[in-house]
């Protein structure tokens, strides 16, 4: 409900279910609820504000609090805005937890549809110490043959 009241919602609004939202991370308990609300209600929110309540999640000791934070990235990879994608994503690389892993190779998967190039160089740097998951998702979509020497690595 609060996904579908941010969007028709104005820019008032729109900040009062983004606090109310913030102030609740506890009830928003499972992936399905942080995927279908995250980039909608942060991201969306977020898009041309100071992203500081961001890295604040991120850095949460709730794997919720830090799946929002990258799932929030959404909204920015299709506005063409990747830098706080492949930031997150470089924080999040020795996080514990698998849904971590998978939601950033996913975003990092986003941000390579659109710029093939920077998701190569992330990977170039980063690929040996990128969970496996990670990679994985993030390479999902390159051919047969970049993905094994991706792989191979």
């Amino acid at each position: 409900m609060l996904s579908e009241q941010f969007k028709t919602s104005s820019a008032d609004n729109q900040k009062v279910i983004y606090d109310f939202y913030l102030s609740r991370t506890e009830h928003i308990n499972n992936w399905d609820l942080v995927d279908c609300s995250a980039h909608i209600i942060v991201g969306g929110y977020l898009l041309d504000q100071e992203k500081e309540d961001l890295y604040t999640l991120a850095n949460s000791q709730s794997l919720w609090e830090r799946r929002i934070a990258m799932m929030a990235t959404f909204a920015f990879v299709r506005n063409n805005q990747y830098a706080d994608t492949m930031k997150l994503a470089q924080m999040l690389l020795e996080d514990k937890e698998d849904l971590i892993h998978k939601v950033s190779g996913w975003m990092l998967r986003e941000v390579g549809k659109r710029d093939t190039a920077l998701l190569r160089a992330f990977l170039d740097a980063h690929m040996k110490q990128m969970p496996r998951t990670m990679l994985r998702y993030a390479i999902e979509k390159f051919d047969d043959k970049e993905r094994r020497r991706y792989l191979a690595r």
